[in-house]
């Protein structure tokens, strides 16, 4: 299994090549107007239905608001290796979708005297890097937007309809993970049921909605396959389990947190290429902190 860090950078490289981000050599265009990191922020929440939030966690982890934007980095975490590569690029924004610092709200107190956060806070706060959050805003758009960049990345758009359900061509279990695996450039999926099972009602739901959810969704939509990024063990692994213990038909597919939302970061890039005019910006997949051998 290759390393996490040589993963990242050939799969940049392939992004570099299909112009998905943008090739570091080559000059870009000043923004016309010069844009805040607040102002950034402001005009993409503007957009979301009953916005702004009054809790969230989509909130500014390191930076200022009032610092001027030279160019802007998204993924789905701010690791190190994003963060260096930011800053080899000029760009002292990066919006991330999961947290910077461990925990879902980010509290670091706790993470005052650990070498690891006094590390990676450095060289942040020395190269005047500002993270945004952006998880609660994007994923409550009219369409969701981490959804829609996944649904995009697989190749589905044909067959989205605005929700969690996909009517697909009639495949099998074990060809839908073929394809999830190549689309998304994973080395292996963890799955429940029987690989030749016919499949063509496909629940997508990226990240972790939690067991309750996954199952409800379930029992709502009778899908033949619902494909997550992640869920503990002894809840919807077992429930589906069970389900082909008693004769059914249902399969399920866990792709892995990061790489079954990466597509949502790279769908705010191209948001900011179409709404911030000529802003450098650069999707870089942080890859998956977890390795199979």
């Amino acid at each position: 299994m290759k390393s996490t860090r040589r993963t990242f950078i050939k799969k940049s490289s392939l992004l570099i090549g299909t112009g998905l981000i943008g090739n570091p050599f080559i000059a870009y265009p000043s923004s016309s107007k010069n844009y805040t990191v607040g102002e950034i922020m402001d005009l993409f929440i503007a957009q979301v239905p009953n916005a702004p939030f009054p809790k969230t966690v989509d909130t500014l982890k390191t930076g200022s608001k009032d610092q001027t934007v030279t160019g802007i980095v998204t993924s789905m975490f701010a690791t190190l290796t994003v963060i260096r590569k930011a800053i080899e690029l000029k760009a002292n924004f990066i919006i991330a979708h999961e947290p910077t610092f461990y925990s879902h709200l980010d509290e670091t107190e706790w993470l005052e005297n650990d070498k690891v956060y006094q590390f990676k806070r450095k060289l942040l706060d020395e190269h005047g890097i500002a993270v945004w959050r952006n998880h609660d805003y994007v994923h409550s758009l009219a369409i969701d937007g981490v959804q829609a960049g996944v649904v995009k990345e697989l190749g589905w758009e044909s067959y989205y309809k605005q929700n969690a359900v996909l009517n697909l061509p009639e495949t099998t279990l074990g060809d839908l993970i073929t394809h999830i695996k190549t689309k998304m450039n994973v080395p292996a999926l963890r799955y429940v049921g029987d690989l030749s099972q016919k499949t063509s009602k496909i629940l997508l739901m990226p990240g972790a909605a939690g067991g309750r959810r996954q199952m409800e969704m379930i029992m709502k939509e009778k899908p033949d396959v619902l494909i997550c990024g992640e869920s503990p063990e002894w809840e919807t692994p077992e429930y589906v389990r069970n389900a082909n213990e008693m004769g059914e038909k249902l399969g399920l597919i866990v792709i892995g947190h990061s790489a079954s939302e990466e597509g949502g970061s790279e769908y705010m890039a191209e948001w900011i290429k179409e709404n911030v005019s000529g802003m450098p910006v650069f999707h870089l997949p942080s890859g998956n902190s977890l390795s199979v051998k």
